[in-house]
């Protein structure tokens, strides 16, 4: 309870904007015509279930032929996901590669019950992953901790969302039971 509260205390707190547009960890053709957003916490386990089962085949199809761009976007339910997102953010080279080593390996890394362990668990599976980041430098960056903040209170104030994996499809959020044969019959329509 303690850690929520501390979460929701850090999350109104809130105060500095950073400049979105050049840290964007996305996939496709930056100048395409369906734009999707997904707005996703690394500890949830559904969103890990979109990047194993639904990602890498709207990858093929979609973002590799260059018809539709993905943006991923945070959107943090604990403060393990907290972490791991300014993680992802720390180093945008390689922000989608560690993005998906974090999902492809959820429960090596998601272990802990405070936040020292939880950190430690992380910190741990990035080294073995080979990752080159400064862990310590990256927890604290307080412009990266904001700009994952302000990632969860757009998505919030803009488009509602309370759950993750949510899906927004040009600006619009995507309804129906998210696999790939509903996201293909929308995207299909936009084409």
């Amino acid at each position: 309870m303690k850690k929520k509260i501390l979460f929701l205390i850090l999350f109104l707190c809130l105060g500095n904007v950073v400049n979105a547009d050049t840290q964007r960890i996305f996939s496709g053709n930056p100048n395409a015509k369906i734009i999707i957003i997904v707005y996703e916490s690394l500890t949830c386990s559904h969103c890990a279930d979109f990047h194993k089962n639904v990602y890498p085949q709207l990858k093929k199809e979609y973002l590799d032929t260059g018809l539709a761009k993905i943006e991923f976007r945070h959107f943090p339910l604990d403060v393990a996901a907290f972490n791991a997102s300014k993680i992802v953010q720390c180093k945008l080279d390689k922000g989608l590669e560690i993005l998906e080593s974090l999902y492809s390996n959820q429960q090596k890394w998601v272990k802990g019950s405070n936040v020292d362990q939880l950190n430690n668990s992380l910190k741990k599976f990035i080294e073995e992953a080979g990752f080159n980041i400064n862990f310590e430098s990256c927890i604290k960056n307080k412009e990266i901790e904001d700009f994952v903040l302000n990632d969860r209170i757009e998505g919030a104030k803009n488009f509602k969302i309370n759950s993750t994996p949510t899906i927004i499809i040009n600006n619009k959020k995507f309804e129906k039971s998210l696999n790939y044969k509903n996201l293909k019959k929308t995207l299909e329509k936009l084409i």
